[in-house]
């Protein structure tokens, strides 16, 4: 339920072989940066510009103005970044994203098809295949306390070793507009969040998450 194999479907990104290197998906967190400038290095020239240092867009790829690229960072084809998002370092945006106005990503991989489009924050995590974010809807990437992230399931609490960690989000995950996601959270596949919730440890995948104590499978 919470493995890399159960969450995401690595056909629809460019780092799959990467992530075919760990058994648990946040393990890949620590390493973004040195695969964003791994691949971004071996990129064909004639399809992906280099527009600022460590910085790759497709040429497909629209960029709207007052939009802030802080490298490293990959920005697949056909993907659209709107107005006044700050990507900052350490980002792999697939194709044909949409991060949208005033949105903010950091130290995270976007899959194929995602859309991030108004008022998110997005830090330390990994958004699967056809995701979306509702409006305002929110990862939280560090505790209170600051301590190492735990992530909690019905069996076991597995130590990740991770201060800063957000969230992964499976495939075709929908995330309700005003929600925060605390970190460490583990959404599967095909999984719904209502609007307005709150959300920690993991959430299986084919459900509907009305709140906490309330969650149903879908028909």
């Amino acid at each position: 339920m919470y493995k890399t194999e159960d969450l995401l479907d690595l056909n629809y990104t460019i780092t799959k072989n990467y992530f075919k290197k760990h058994e648990y998906p946040w393990e890949i967190i620590p390493e973004i940066k040195n695969i964003v400038l791994e691949i971004g290095k071996n990129l064909d020239k004639n399809q992906y510009k280099e527009i600022k240092n460590n910085v790759w867009v497709h040429i497909s790829a629209s960029i709207d103005e007052n939009v802030q690229i802080i490298g490293p960072a990959i920005i697949d084809e056909n993907s659209s970044i709107k107005y006044c998002a700050y990507i900052r370092e350490n980002v792999i945006i697939g194709k044909a994203c949409v991060i949208g106005n005033s949105c903010e990503i950091k130290n995270a991989i976007i899959f194929d098809e995602t859309q991030v489009p108004h008022f998110n924050y997005v830090g330390d995590s990994v958004m699967g295949y056809k995701s979306h974010m509702g409006a305002g809807a929110i990862i939280s990437n560090l505790k209170s306390d600051q301590s190492n992230i735990i992530v909690k399931t019905e069996e076991e609490k597995i130590e990740t070793n991770l201060r800063k960690f957000g969230a992964i989000i499976g495939d075709f995950v929908e995330v309700g507009c005003n929600s925060v996601l605390n970190p460490g959270t583990i959404i599967g596949r095909k999984t719904t969040i209502y609007p307005l919730s709150r959300v920690r440890g993991l959430v299986k995948e084919k459900c509907i998450y009305k709140e906490e104590d309330n969650v149903v499978q879908k028909l």
